[in-house]
């Protein structure tokens, strides 16, 4: 069985401030005896090749994916080419898949939060759908993970644990064994069989504040101090602003704080 994380980010993300690099993130799953490894950043898929050799000299396999926004919903895919970059629409999926023998899974679907897929677009698009996230960022008391389970257990589909790393300490509580080759494409294919396993510890709820607070209240006074620096630059000096809302990934939707332009605050 393969130790596997599949939902990971690093500081190459064009989208969350992420503050660890990806040999960092590496190394951390070195450190915790993985033996795959995701990286999926936002709309932008990292080629593993520079990296590929180290870990592979340690024993980690990379696997290519993206966290792709579909329809303004975010999507794992992994093990596809940098096809996925164009993917916009649901049919755009279901027609790279046609394609591509890649895996598809609904992260964090249920959670609370505008990006998440949520139940009338996956009862629409279940079969594009290869499997369904278990997510780390769960307590006793609340798991919205548990509507996601129920989902995939009446669908036949296989859930896949995932760390949803936007913090290395987020590495670990929660993650997929693999009966699998260590191969990615036999790995993708092991869990869209259902050969797969979750491994999932709740966290505490100090643990889960400290994280909230993180993600979401450090970097909102980060960015509100590097907002007030940029406000006493005369407007023709300043960058065009970006339309699209900065998505704070995880402490948005474990919050239930919905995304928004930094210009409207």
């Amino acid at each position: 069985m393969l130790k596997v994380e599949l939902h990971s980010h690093t500081s190459d993300d064009p989208v969350d401030r992420i503050p660890h690099s990806t040999i960092e993130l590496i190394d951390r799953a070195i450190a915790l005896r993985y033996d795959a490894l995701a990286i999926t950043l936002h709309d932008a898929q990292l080629d593993p090749a520079p990296w590929q050799s180290y870990a592979a000299d340690h024993g980690l396999l990379l696997i290519a994916g993206i966290e792709r926004t579909i329809e303004g919903k975010h999507v794992l895919l992994l093990n596809f080419s940098p096809a996925t970059q164009s993917v916009k629409t649901f049919e755009d999926l279901a027609a790279l898949k046609r394609d591509e023998d890649g895996l598809v899974i609904a992260p964090h679907p249920f959670f609370p939060h505008a990006s998440c897929v949520g139940r009338e677009l996956m009862d629409r698009h279940a079969d594009v759908f290869d499997a369904v996230e278990y997510n780390a960022m769960f307590t006793r008391g609340a798991n919205f993970n548990r509507a996601a389970a129920r989902w995939a257990h009446a669908r036949g589909k296989p859930l896949v644990g995932n760390g949803d790393v936007h913090r290395l300490r987020q590495l670990g509580s929660t993650f997929s064994l693999v009966d699998s080759t260590r191969h990615p494409a036999a790995i993708c294919a092991a869990i869209k069989t259902g050969r797969v396993e979750v491994v999932a510890s709740a966290l505490s709820w100090p643990a889960t504040a400290s994280l909230a607070i993180e993600l979401l209240v450090v970097e909102e006074l980060r960015d509100w101090l590097t907002d007030g620096a940029q406000s006493r630059i005369p407007d023709a000096q300043l960058p065009t602003p970006n339309p699209a809302a900065r998505s704070l990934g995880l402490g948005n939707w474990a919050l239930g704080i919905g995304t928004y332009p930094r210009k409207n605050l």
